[in-house]
């Protein structure tokens, strides 16, 4: 009959009472045909997977409320699994020509039970044939012994769940079993409900209460649709086996106990799991677009996060940082830079260099200024100044570094990542998919090289979600696992695996707490809200944790310490409430291209031997520091963009050896870099900001020796250190000084561009070891370009310090002041105070309307062969009568202008500085922050134990 007879509506209601096998002929009458058993999945197929004994609704237990995108591929699935106990031909291969003798599966149905022609089960399987039929009657069935199945034969329960129940220990030994629609209980001489050491059992819709299943190689099973309640299943060295769509509750132990490795006699059964398997991965992976508006985002469904937020910048009066990742989207490059450079300008209105002097002067000074103005722009590091100056380019550079730490997802990252793109497709061990594990102790447990898959799962309520210990693996792809008591995933004793696209959350401890040489990949997970740290790295645990979404956590995002040294990279760590990353107790790690934003802390927290490298990180927009290096802090800090926090950049105690190297450290509300000697200097940071875990055993097992390959994992971090190092930053638009040291020990500050500071550029208000600051750009300030207050030591040489707001240097401390150019400043060049004590030799001063030096109190010293360029006041060098035998002053030279462009009169021979060897330091850096060169120069003299100081250029 043509289909067009009669109306669609009508077709679907006569084709709804066709059964299975029908439906099957009438899709392959013809093309429309099809399209019409096809359009009955809300109808007919729905009420033929809801009937069918073998099944429950596909997105049970997790989801019953929500429909699977296709009913009909759902039955199909469902059907096609069920069927799998039957396909074992292994008793036939030995000749071809049985199977015209081999009877029909299933062809006999024997009933147990009251009414029945068996009043036993044991009774129906003496006499049962292979593949029979077993339907136990409604009522309880208890057997007394143990009981053998050694034909192939399926028990099914007959009624409605709950109907049947069987009191048993049931031994399999023969190749497969199907067992449907019953509950099974404990016997009283056993808690054994079922085991099998060979062949394969298969399960769907049972329960299971108060017993065990055991599956022992080469044995395997099939559990699907099934209830554990106070029960477990214990798998042994299984090659591979499947449990689907199970709900686990109330475990005393481990719900799923996974032991050892998975063997490599495969049972009969394996490649059809494996098919089975490969094709319900694939239907899970169906967006569902009803119940799930952002499935292409996270595939979360009806989440408890709400709408996805990554990073962005926005500058402004306590405005937050983040926006919504659709506004990220639409908003053009363009709008980005305006408002940017518009909030910019709110915010610090007085500190771009290139207006700031016409703001000071009248059209007469401006003329005036023309004639004496010594141009300085020519010098090494000139390019980086130019850089900071300019508003419009800096926005366009922190909008170009957050396009490149954009959050990747899972599948990018397995595009570019074989090793996670072989774990996430692996199939050995134990697949779990769609299940529910609440309200017991523990969920998985794998160990001693056990192998486990978990995928779309919900973990809650338990005292841990999944262990994976002594070698073993675990993949986790999808999960939900919240309100853990102790952790959510431990792994710990050389355990690896790939935890990839969870959703971690409200976890009592650590959302992953890697420790004991684990190493796994942890990719793509949100881990948020919990009550402790989101991710715990202890005891020389490794992996490699990248692409997550870290926040809203109470402790530390990321906590190492204990000699863990993971790679970190390419995270989005926000609006923690404490530490971003934590770094304690000789914890180390490469920590690279992440953003870690808006957290209560610092930004990164390292302390108490704590030895990272950090490179290449945007951190900014916190409430407190951007990077804090507590006592005993080392590391590499480098190429990171440090920014806009309401702290400091950086703050360090000086009993710290960090290497700051090559950052951008700008807009920060107080210091720039801050240099303490006592905790107490700033305030009330917590002692550990990671939080403060029990790690007693990793605390006694912790040393270097431990681990024979850290050496060479991380060689920059772990060369010997006696000196801190701040080298090549970018410091500028700070809230106060751009530098400010109280320190007690020495301190290198070589090649750095410190400009448009609202305080001054370089404070030292205390330093009873050498400071040496060397070859750097301290300009634009809104106060002086450098104060030493008194009993300080410093060196200053090469340094370019050019048109501050007030003095170029001001020093009441010792030291040297050698070769530097002190050129342009509002007031005085050079100011020596008090009982200043030191050596001015063969600098460049110039000052507009001021001496170019001036001696006060009982300052003394010597001041000799330095060139003196006249400004407008005529004033050149201002000293004390009063103690002219300790300051000696002589042989300095003074120039003045005879007409514009007197070359005598210019910065030419040398040029300006400040001078850098082998090039600008700009040239020296790589994509990413890599550095590609290094020049060793060494700085003579000058100090006054007659030593030299050798500072590292790159």
């Amino acid at each position: 009959m043509e289909v067009g007879g009669l109306p669609v509506e009508l077709w679907q209601l006569i084709l709804s009472y066709l059964r299975l096998p029908d439906l099957g002929r009438c899709s392959l009458v013809c093309r429309a045909w099809c399209e019409l058993i096809l359009s009955l999945d809300r109808t007919r197929w729905r009420q033929l997977c809801l009937g069918c004994l073998e099944h429950r609704h596909p997105n049970w237990p997790n989801k019953p409320g929500v429909e699977p995108w296709s009913w009909r591929e759902a039955f199909k699935q469902h059907y096609l699994a069920s069927k799998t106990w039957a396909k074992n031909t292994q008793d036939l291969e030995s000749s071809n020509c049985l199977s015209l003798f081999r009877r029909r599966k299933g062809w006999r149905r024997l009933r147990v039970g009251a009414g029945g022609e068996f009043s036993s089960l044991r009774a129906a399987l003496a006499a049962a044939s292979p593949y029979d039929r077993l339907v136990l009657l409604p009522g309880v069935h208890e057997e007394q012994g143990e009981v053998l199945l050694k034909v192939p034969v399926e028990v099914v329960g007959q009624g409605k769940l709950g109907d049947v129940a069987l009191l048993a220990s049931i031994d399999q030994q023969c190749p497969t079993a199907h067992l449907c629609n019953m509950v099974f209980m404990p016997a009283r001489f056993s808690s054994v409900l079922y085991k099998t050491t060979s062949g394969y059992v298969q399960f769907d819709n049972c329960n299971f209460e108060s017993g065990q299943l055991q599956i022992h190689a080469p044995g395997t099973c099939q559990v699907k649709f099934c209830t554990f309640s106070h029960s477990g299943i214990h798998l042994r060295s299984v090659a591979l086996c499947v449990l689907e769509n199970c709900e686990f509750t109330g475990s005393e132990n481990a719900s799923v106990t996974v032991e050892g490795c998975p063997s490599s006699d495969h049972n009969w059964a394996c490649k059809h799991l494996a098919v089975l398997a490969k094709s319900s991965a694939v239907s899970m992976w169906e967006p569902d677009p009803a119940s799930c508006p952002m499935a292409k985002r996270n595939g979360w469904g009806e989440s408890l996060l709400g709408p996805v937020r990554t990073s962005e910048i926005v500058l402004g009066e306590e405005q937050s940082s983040f926006i919504s990742a659709a506004h990220a989207q639409a908003r053009e490059d363009t709008e980005f830079a305006e408002t940017l450079q518009a909030a910019k300008e709110e915010e610090y209105p007085a500190l771009d260099s290139n207006s700031s002097d016409s703001d000071l002067c009248s059209d007469d000074e401006e003329d005036a200024q023309a004639v004496y103005k010594l141009h300085y722009q020519a010098h090494s590091l000139s390019h980086t100044l130019a850089d900071v100056t300019h508003s419009r380019l800096q926005s366009n550079r922190l909008h170009a570094l957050q396009r490149d730490l954009k959050l990747k997802s899972l599948q990018q990252e397995l595009q570019q990542d074989k090793e996670a793109q072989s774990l996430a497709n692996s199939l050995q061990g134990c697949i779990i998919r769609q299940c529910l594990f609440r309200d017991g102790k523990g969920g998985i447990f794998i160990y001693s090289q056990g192998q486990a898959k978990v995928e779309g799962s919900i973990f809650r309520d338990l005292t841990y979600a999944v262990r994976c210990i002594q070698n073993s693996k675990v993949i986790m792809l999808r999960n939900d696992i919240h309100h853990c008591k102790a952790s959510g995933v431990f792994l710990r004793l050389s355990a690896g695996g790939l935890i990839a696209d969870n959703n971690i959350h409200s976890n009592c401890e650590a959302g992953v707490d890697i420790r004991k040489g684990a190493n796994p990949l942890v990719l793509c997970n949100k881990i948020h809200s919990g009550l402790r740290s989101g991710i715990v790295v202890v005891g020389n645990g490794k992996g490699i944790i990248r692409s997550n979404q870290i926040y809203g956590n109470k402790e530390a995002g990321i906590y190492i310490l204990y000699n863990g040294n993971p790679a970190v990279s390419g995270n989005h760590i926000f609006q923690g409430l404490a530490a971003g990353i934590a770094v304690n107790e000789n914890g180390r790690g490469q920590i690279t291209g992440n953003v870690i934003c808006e957290n209560q802390w610092g930004g990164v927290d390292i302390r108490h031997g704590g030895d990272p490298v950090l490179r290449s990180n945007l951190i900014s927009c916190g409430y407190s520091d951007g990077v804090v290096v507590g006592e005993r802090g080392k590391g590499v800090i480098e190429g990171n963009t440090i920014y806009g926090n309401k702290g400091c950049g950086v703050w360090m105690m000086s009993s710290s050896l960090p290497h700051l190297i090559n950052n951008q450290i700008s807009h920060n509300s107080i210091y720039g870099v801050a240099v303490f000697c006592h905790k107490d200097d700033a305030g009330d940071y917590p002692p550990i900001q990671g939080g403060s875990e029990s790690f007693q055993e990793e605390r006694e097992g912790a040393g270097g020796e431990n681990d024979p390959d850290s050496e060479e994992e991380y060689p920059a971090a772990r060369r010997p250190v006696s000196v801190a190092l701040v080298e090549l930053n970018s410091i500028d638009h700070n809230g106060a000084a751009g530098l400010h040291i109280k320190s007690s020990e020495a301190l290198n500050v070589i090649a750095n561009v410190v400009h448009a500071n609202r305080g001054g550029g370089v404070a030292v208000l205390q330093s009873s070891r050498m400071t040496c600051v060397a070859d750097n750009s301290i300009a634009c300030n809104s106060q002086g370009g450098v104060l030493v207050e008194a009993e300080c030591r410093v060196e200053l040489r090469g340094n370019g310090i050019y048109e501050n707001s007030s003095h170029g240097i001001v020093s009441k401390g010792e030291g040297i002041i050698v070769e530097n150019d002190i050129i342009g400043n509002q007031r005085c060049g050079l100011q020596l105070l008090q009982a200043a004590d030191m050596k001015v030799t063969k600098n460049r001063i110039q000052s507009f309307q001021d001496y170019g030096i001036a001696l006060f109190d009982e300052a003394k010293g010597l001041v000799q062969e330095n060139l003196i360029f006249q400004g407008r006041s005529k004033k050149s060098i201002l000293r004390p009568m009063s103690n002219a035998e300790d300051c000696i002053i002589q042989n300095n030279v003074l120039l003045t202008f005879k007409k514009r462009f007197d070359t005598q009169c210019m910065l030419i021979n040398p040029p300006a500085r400040p001078h850098i060897e082998g090039g600008a330091p700009g040239s020296c850096m790589a994509a990413g922050g890599q550095r590609v060169s290094s020049i060793t120069t060494r700085v003579d003299g000058g100090c006054h134990n007659h030593r030299s100081i050798f500072c590292t250029i790159l």
